[in-house]
């Protein structure tokens, strides 16, 4: 059989992955799609390098819409990230019959509604594995391998970037902008690192996979998305101290709020407990944890960014689209799993609605009455304590209280925290880090 024709909109650090990977491991490739992959066309801004990196053995142009208006192209790959020009390409692809994959984990939590929309009206399929978690098949997993179940909550570390200055602000004691710098240096964050450090990447990526696992419409917009650009040395220590791990966590859950059904969709630094196997996930790793009815928990581990790593899973979706391409399109997985006509539309909650434990750290003076002060406005707020510790003054004025709550609905710690701040005794505002048990 011929072999399919891929079209590659951009080389860099992924698109040269893929094109490597795929000709390295041709062969079995071959054995496992039934029919050969070639890479026929590759556009990219710099035509001498892509022309240097596949070697004379395909096309290498400029324009990227020649490559999605080619009649010769079966599949286009989109690997050149962004929002706008990569919508126009992947809505003209679809637009001339062509099946796409894509890592652009933007494009899709903006557009992926109307994309897919396109894809299931034109009868082509949208791949996009490599969106999510780099080369761990997360993906796959919730929209396949969990097809049997009721998905209740998807949590997850889903950046690198975050995860190891993290790691290394606990391991080290180091401060955030130490070790940002620190991961600029070895490659792990931009020179801008706004998308990653302030939540927005992960946000992307959970609700893509919050789409899969619950069967709602893409809502990027109605995410809680809160960074670690403002996390503390000094809370690291205190969690650990406590026994739980700092991580930025992405959480999509179920949840009934005063008996109607919906949706936690948010991104923020969370304290784990440290014996949870996610919580001792370190460096640039990922790790999502997924709990369903039937299964119970299952853990999905692996790189999340790299050349190969990511390349591993945009030549799984060029596989799974040679093996579909000539099958009814009502024969083939859903782009979001559940088939278009019944997906729900579930509220997203708002964050004044969730329920979480929360870490509390408030720097008071020292002097008689404060504790009694913060237990009763807590109280008030029908908020429970489930651990102290009270840092010793060590012949300072002022010293730390740290608070754990049991679980409480996020409005009224916001009271509580409101209460408190306008203490005489309290010293600036109060920290809050929500806690997640994950058990």
């Amino acid at each position: 059989m011929k072999p399919i024709k891929a079209g590659l909109l951009g080389i860099g650090t992924v698109g040269a992955g893929t094109f490597n990977v795929l000709q390295r491991n041709q062969d079995d490739i071959r054995r496992r799609a039934g029919r050969g992959i070639e890479i026929a066309m590759v556009a990219a801004r710099n035509v001498e390098r892509a022309a240097r990196i596949v070697g004379g053995q395909c096309r290498v142009v400029a324009d990227p819409f020649k490559v999605v208006d080619d009649p010769e192209i079966d599949i286009v790959v989109e690997l050149i990230g962004g929002y706008e020009l990569p919508y126009e390409l992947v809505m003209r692809a679809i637009a001339n019959g062509k099946h796409v994959v894509t890592a652009n984990k933007a494009l899709l939590a903006l557009h992926g509604n109307e994309i897919f929309a396109a894809a299931q009206e034109k009868g082509v399929m949208v791949a996009f594995e490599a969106a999510v978690a780099g080369g761990v098949p997360i993906i796959k997993a919730l929209r396949e391998g969990l097809t049997a179940n009721r998905i209740e909550s998807v949590a997850g570390i889903i950046n690198g970037t975050t995860n190891f200055i993290l790691s290394e602000m606990r391991e080290k004691g180091l401060d955030f902008a130490t070790v940002l710098k620190q991961a600029q240096e070895l490659g792990y964050a931009e020179a801008d690192p706004t998308f990653d450090i302030e939540g927005v990447d992960a946000a992307h990526k959970l609700t893509i996979m919050s789409a899969i696992a619950f069967g709602i419409p893409v809502q990027f917009d109605k995410a809680y998305v809160e960074g670690i650009s403002k996390l503390q040395a000094v809370d690291i220590r205190y969690a650990e101290q406590l026994g739980y791990r700092i991580k930025l966590l992405g959480i999509a859950r179920r949840a009934t709020v005063d008996g109607v059904e919906g949706i936690e969709l948010r991104v923020h630094p969370t304290l784990i407990p440290a014996a949870r196997l996610i919580a001792n996930v370190e460096g640039a790793m990922n790790a999502v944890l997924v709990q369903a009815d039937a299964v119970g928990s299952t853990l999905y581990y692996g790189k999340g960014a790299g050349a190969e790593p990511t390349a591993s899973a945009v030549i799984a979706d060029l596989v799974d689209v040679t093996r579909l391409a000539t099958v009814d399109p009502y024969c083939r997985v859903p782009h979001l799993a559940f088939q278009p006509g019944e997906m729900v539309d579930l509220p997203i909650l708002p964050m004044a609605e969730i329920t979480s434990s929360y870490y509390l750290r408030v720097y008071v003076n020292d002097q008689l009455g404060v504790m009694a002060d913060l237990t009763r406005i807590l109280a008030d707020a029908g908020i429970s304590i489930d651990a102290v510790l009270q840092k010793e003054p060590g012949g300072q004025a002022r010293t730390d209280i740290i608070i754990i709550t049991h679980q409480t609905r996020e409005k009224n710690v916001d009271a509580a925290i409101a209460k408190i701040e306008q203490l005489e005794t309290v010293v600036g505002t109060v920290t809050r880090i929500r806690l997640e048990s994950l058990s």
